[in-house]
């Protein structure tokens, strides 16, 4: 059995047909679309929840760190701060630490504390520190609350 392709040119039965193939086919790219679709509908929120995950991890770290040096400076000086300025000022912080949720040193919210408690009862100070964010963590509380 013999086709002729061109003329002179003989193909045979063995002989695979040999096709001229530049490029892929629309097929195949939005099958190779489709799957990196897929692929980064499954990655992206997984970023996101583990960007989230840190936010909080770093919010928590510096409540803490603020509310221990809040306490240092309180006992070490017989009286609370009347500023986070004033931690740096004195050398118990290097700089305030960034709210990660708000992405701002400026949006901290004080607690002060009440006259009748505090150690100076002539000048009450802060007592607390807190997040400046309304948003809902993933735990289900709000910022604000920690």
């Amino acid at each position: 059995m013999e086709l002729h392709i061109r003329s002179g040119e003989r193909l045979t039965a063995r002989q695979p047909a040999r096709r001229m193939r530049r490029g892929y086919t629309l097929v195949e790219l939005i099958i190779v679309m489709a799957i990196i679709s897929i692929l980064l509908a499954i990655a992206v929120p997984l970023y996101q929840r583990s960007l989230q995950r840190t936010k909080e991890s770093l919010l928590k770290n510096n409540l803490f760190t603020l509310r221990t040096v809040i306490d240092e400076y309180t006992f070490d000086k017989q009286k609370a701060p009347q500023r986070l300025e004033d931690l740096v000022e004195q050398g118990y912080l290097r700089g305030i630490p960034l709210d990660p949720i708000t992405n701002s040193k400026d949006t901290w919210r004080v607690v002060m504390e009440d006259a009748l408690t505090s150690v100076d009862q002539t000048q009450p100070g802060i007592y607390d520190v807190r997040s400046g964010s309304d948003l809902t963590s993933m735990e289900g509380t709000q910022y604000s609350e920690w």
